[in-house]
């Protein structure tokens, strides 16, 4: 028997991947992915004017490469979901420019989504319904943030966020500074397996006593980071980058663990799942694992496939949208650099 569940076209373009993924309920049927990273690498960062060109560029040819994986065709989808925001202002536009007009011409709702509920949402397509209440952490190259979802359709609650930089930008900063490609983050991991995560004590922000419980602040250990290795190589000594990688790594994934196990105790929630591009991160993994198993809290991460940004977790929450009933987003849907959590669909 066929599945009649609606069928959902999703698209991301908040940064540097075109993602465009196709979402039957629970069912991922297609991720297509193109990125633009190779050109940003020699700049060390993002650049947004070449992340805006390339999604313009790569639009049209993934769209037809989610379709063809998929094995359907435009006249079997039922809606259109994209990311709305928050991200690069640009990138963002020329996502929901092509989600708009692909609605338009093919008669079907458009739904204009949020990016952290959208990186919640993906975990789905792998474990089956999220229980709700659950507490989110999401940590990327934009955003470290622990969330209370009640209700992942429509109430999403911001418990603390990243006072400066995110986990992932730290990583590509601390990268930068032992000498490993961008971006920092599975160069880092890999050379941490060879060092000693003990080796030296870099500091762990806002732990102490008086700071906010659930909030993040990565900008001290960066510095403290690049601090000891200058000093390292003033004195003429070899920088030992697989000690240092693993002693920065194990800095933040302790501190954003211990703040997602303290959340899920304080608000009395047994569920915590884990999203963003760190979350793909092996020692993140392991750590989280084992410090919720002592802490009787279920774990869900999604693959590091899908950990990253992408198509399919547009496409997911844009299917529990529609399974809400939620009203479709306006034919003037815009762009939100800066769109806050708590507004789960526009």
């Amino acid at each position: 028997m066929a599945d009649s569940r609606p069928l959902v076209l999703g698209f991301e373009t908040s940064c540097d991947e075109t993602g465009i993924g196709l979402v039957r309920g629970q069912t991922l049927l297609s991720d297509a992915l193109a990125t633009s990273m190779a050109e940003h690498e020699r700049f060390g960062g993002v650049i947004p004017e070449i992340a805006s060109r390339a999604h313009l560029e790569a639009m049209v040819p993934t769209v037809h490469a989610a379709l063809a994986e998929a094995g359907v065709g435009f006249a079997d989808v039922d809606a259109v979901a994209v990311t709305s925001g928050p991200g690069l202002t640009g990138a963002l536009l020329v996502g929901v420019a092509a989600a708009k007009a692909y609605a338009l011409a093919l008669d079907v709702p458009l739904y204009g989504v949020n990016h952290l509920a959208a990186h919640v949402a993906v975990d789905e397509l792998e474990h089956g319904r999220l229980a709700e209440p659950s507490i989110a952490m999401l940590v990327s190259g934009g955003h470290s943030s622990l969330l209370l979802v009640p209700d992942l359709a429509q109430d999403v609650q911001p418990l603390g966020q990243t006072v400066d930089d995110a986990a992932g930008e730290a990583f590509d900063k601390v990268a930068r500074v032992l000498g490993l490609p961008f971006p920092g983050g599975p160069p880092i991991d890999r050379a941490a397996r060879d060092g000693d995560p003990r080796s030296i004590a870099f500091p762990r922000g806002l732990t102490g006593p008086r700071d906010a419980p659930y909030d993040f602040s990565f900008s001290g250990l960066k510095t403290a980071v690049a601090r000891w290795v200058e000093a390292r190589e003033r004195a003429g000594e070899p920088v030992p980058v697989a000690d240092v990688a693993a002693a920065f790594q194990e800095a933040v994934v302790d501190v954003l663990t211990a703040k997602a196990v303290r959340s899920c105790r304080d608000h009395g929630v047994d569920h915590l799942v884990i999203g963003g591009g760190v979350a793909a991160n092996s020692r993140l993994r392991a750590l989280a694992q084992e410090r919720c198993d002592a802490a009787g809290i279920v774990l869900r991460v999604p693959s590091p496939r899908l950990c990253t940004d992408n198509g399919a977790m547009v496409a997911a929450l844009g299917s529990r949208l529609v399974e809400a009933g939620v009203a479709p987003s306006a034919p003037d849907l815009g762009a939100d650099s800066s769109l806050q959590v708590t507004t789960v669909s526009v």
